[in-house]
């Protein structure tokens, strides 16, 4: 049963991870620009506009999605209490890789929004704001006010 207890912490373990990310960057994503922590892609690092962007932006979506996926990481691992460590430990791999996968999928809608909102140079597009380009698995981004 202990060998069972350590695979169901393994299996949730990226959703746990995303919403602790989730809500550190919901409040305090780093304040400058560097190539060690935070969300860092070619976009998000051209200033700190994009770079408060995608962090708050990413927070939602991880927040959101972390929990989600804590009951789905859950049942499969129900389902093999009392197998023997070999089936335990390939099921707890697969739930373990799913999780990294939706992970990474949040990158994609992320990506999308700071494209549609910043231009190539990272300038925020003037004009409406357009609601529709910052929806993303049902999730609208709040305008920022970055203190900094």
């Amino acid at each position: 049963m202990l060998f069972w207890t350590l695979m169901l912490l393994t299996a949730i373990l990226c959703p746990l991870i995303m919403i602790a990310f989730g809500a550190v960057y919901k409040r305090h994503a780093p304040r400058k620009i560097n190539r060690f922590s935070g969300y860092r892609t070619a976009m998000s690092m051209k200033n700190i506009d994009t770079w408060t962007f995608a962090h708050k932006y990413i927070a939602r979506l991880w927040l959101a999605w972390g929990a989600i996926l804590i009951v789905p990481s859950v049942i499969p691992m129900l389902f093999v209490i009392g197998k023997s460590e070999e089936i335990i430990s390939i099921v707890a791999l697969v739930v373990c890789f799913m999780g990294l996968s939706v992970m990474m999928a949040t990158l994609i809608p992320t990506e999308i929004a700071l494209k549609k909102n910043f231009d190539k140079d990272g300038t925020e597009y003037d004009g409406v704001f357009d609601d529709s380009c910052i929806r993303c698995f049902g999730l609208r981004y709040r305008r920022y006010q970055y203190d900094g």
